[in-house]
């Protein structure tokens, strides 16, 4: 999965250029723009795992298909959202696990509130904020990459 298709996607819907409108989006087109930026940056973490942990080089191996596949929408959230252990990390991955998170609760409105509105301006603003941060994650050295993987996939057991 490619996350930068999925998020000209997200653009096509925000923009009527995927549904052919010249007006206002429909509220459906911009629910499925926000929920495509999410999978976008779901994607791009995933990647980012299997790369760190597996290789870039090995992308047609099961074992990097396994480690893309590990990671969990909720488990990925909670780990993001646990400021005390994301300090840990330099502040590119920490500004990455707060738009997750964001991103993630954005994506649980636009899919289950059938009162969620949202703007054009306001879904073009997330779709930015989501490219800046996978482009954040992706300038992270490997070293931290390879941590936050770690730290992302892997139980932590308590001694």
């Amino acid at each position: 999965m490619n996350p930068s298709y999925l998020v000209d996607i997200a653009r096509g819907l925000a923009t009527g250029a995927i549904s052919g409108s010249r007006g206002r989006p429909r509220q459906t087109d911009l629910c499925r723009a926000v929920s495509a930026t999410y999978y976008a940056m779901f994607h791009a973490l995933a990647q980012s795992n299997a790369d760190a942990l597996v290789g870039t080089a090995n992308r047609r191996r099961q074992s990097w298909r396994q480690t893309y596949r590990a990671l969990e929408h909720g488990d990925a959230r909670r780990r993001c959202n646990n400021l005390e252990q994301m300090r840990a990390f330099p502040l590119v991955i920490q500004n990455f696990g707060k738009n997750f998170v964001r991103m993630q609760s954005l994506r649980h409105t636009a899919d289950y509130d059938p009162d969620a509105q949202f703007t054009r301006i306001q879904v073009l603003d997330i779709i930015r904020a989501v490219e800046d941060a996978v482009a954040l994650l992706d300038s992270a050295d490997r070293e931290a990459k390879h941590s936050f993987a770690i730290y992302i996939l892997l139980r932590q057991r308590n001694a």
